[in-house]
């Protein structure tokens, strides 16, 4: 469950936790014309990248060019937190990073393990984000709703909504969510 106290003291952080707790989130090229598509991140945490394996021959790695630009959408495992990361891309086949992230779920879509020819990595670097965090709570959504609907001037207080920019690591937005 969203810890909005967290979410509102914290939410890079929680981001990077939530990233950390999904399996996949949805990945798209700006301007490729391509749907977006799941993919498994790997995050690293200091370099504010995240990383993806893939084929070389996958249309998503054909879509990126230098100075291509990314979304990441990340649903929360409760679905009480909501994410769009944005920054710059690009095909690295980075061995360090594959000896790194490599998993036994990873092998299974490469014949030849970490030498496949067709191995390759995606990096997102991330430049900034919006976040969202809602209560899970229903007594808690319910109370809110019903306080609004007593008191017109009242919108209900069910979570809150963040702006994050990564160039300085900070949030510098950061406000409720209607």
């Amino acid at each position: 469950m969203s810890n909005l106290t967290r979410a509102r003291e914290n939410p890079k952080e929680q981001l990077f936790d939530e990233i950390d707790r999904i399996h996949a989130g949805m990945l798209g090229i700006e301007g490729s014309h391509m749907h977006m598509q799941p993919m498994a991140p790997q995050l690293d945490r200091q370099t504010r990248t995240i990383w993806f394996f893939t084929k070389t021959d996958a249309e998503i790695v054909d879509a990126i060019v230098p100075g291509a630009r990314a979304h990441f959408c990340v649903v929360g495992k409760d679905h009480d937190y909501h994410a769009c990361l944005a920054g710059r891309i690009s095909v690295r086949r980075d061995p360090a990073k594959v000896d790194e992230y490599w998993s036994s779920v990873v092998e299974a879509w490469f014949d030849h393990g970490k030498k496949d020819p067709k191995l390759t990595m995606l990096a997102l670097e991330i430049e900034d984000a919006e976040v969202w965090a809602s209560t899970g709570s229903k007594l808690k959504f319910g109370w809110e709703i019903a306080k609004a609907n007593f008191n017109p001037d009242e919108e209900p207080d069910v979570g809150v909504k963040a702006h994050l920019t990564f160039n300085g690591g900070s949030a510098d937005h950061l406000r409720h969510m209607i």
